[in-house]
């Protein structure tokens, strides 16, 4: 449920702002030019699909896996740009940019979240089939 509700919290200002949400997508300068209003458009209403199901504990399957992948998307981002000595604001949770951004911080939030996301797979994929050992 927390990491669902990360997702929910995270899409609902960008579902409402989403020029602002482009311009933050933008300076990440990893998409097209052309890819980004699209991508500013149809990731908020992933990211609160994706979170309800998370909350709701509906579809896990695929909700998991595809929550693991936009994280990992997420970090990735992150990581080329702080390879590339770009301090930008993530634009996680909030369009409007801060003067504080601090991409260190991001990290650790994001690694956080990944965290949460294999401890998601880990219960999804690979417990179960160790829960239940056949009797003879």
């Amino acid at each position: 449920m927390v990491l669902g509700g990360v997702f929910i919290l995270a899409s609902l200002q960008k579902i409402y702002q989403p020029f602002s949400f482009a311009k933050t997508i933008s300076n990440y300068q990893v998409l097209p030019d052309k890819l980004v209003n699209p991508a500013a458009i149809i990731l908020p209403w992933i990211e609160l699909i994706l979170g309800s199901l998370l909350a709701l504990g509906k579809w896990l399957p695929g909700a998991v896996a595809l929550a693991n992948f936009l994280l990992l998307a997420f970090f990735s981002a992150l990581v080329f740009n702080a390879v590339r000595g770009l301090n930008i604001d993530c634009g996680c949770f909030f369009t409007a940019t801060t003067e504080k951004a601090s991409i260190v911080r991001y990290l650790i939030r994001d690694a956080f979240f990944l965290l949460l996301g294999g401890y998601l797979w880990h219960g999804t994929f690979i417990k179960p089939s160790h829960s239940n050992p056949k009797r003879h």
